[in-house]
C-alpha cells in the first residue's frame, strides 16, 4: 500500500466518465495498446492510450462508457499525446476497464 493521502489530496483529482467512440490500433506503442477516442460531454474529446488488447476487441469498446482522470499533464507515447488516463484495476497482467453500471452523462464527476 502507498503513502496516505488527504480527502484533500483525492478530491484534487477529475475523475469523470466519459464514452469510447473510436478505437485505433497503435502499432508504435511499446506494448500491445489501443489508442481511444474519448467523449466527455461538455469537457470535449480527449484521447488516450490504453493497454487493454488481451480483453477487448475493438468493436466491443466503441459506446463502452469508461473511468478516466483528466487533470494529469499530457503524456507522449510514442508517436501519439495522451490526453486522460483511462482506469482499469490490474488482474494479473491483464487490465480491467473501470465503469459505471448504469448509464451516466458524459463528463460526470465520479466521487
Amino acid at each position: 500500500m502507498n503513502d496516505n493521502i488527504t480527502f484533500e489530496d483525492f478530491t484534487k483529482v477529475d475523475l469523470r466518465v466519459g464514452t469510447i467512440i473510436e478505437v485505433n490500433d497503435f502499432p508504435d506503442a511499446r506494448n500491445p495498446a489501443y489508442q481511444l477516442t474519448i467523449d466527455f460531454g461538455d469537457l470535449g474529446i480527449k484521447k488516450s492510450s490504453a493497454q487493454i488488447t488481451s480483453l477487448y476487441k475493438k468493436e466491443n469498446l466503441v459506446n463502452r462508457q469508461i473511468v478516466a482522470v483528466l487533470n494529469f499533464p499530457k503524456k507522449q507515447i510514442a508517436n501519439f499525446m495522451s490526453e486522460c488516463l483511462v482506469l482499469g484495476a490490474v488482474n494479473s497482467k491483464d487490465v480491467i476497464l473501470l465503469n459505471p453500471e448504469n448509464m451516466v452523462k458524459n463528463g460526470s464527476v465520479v466521487s
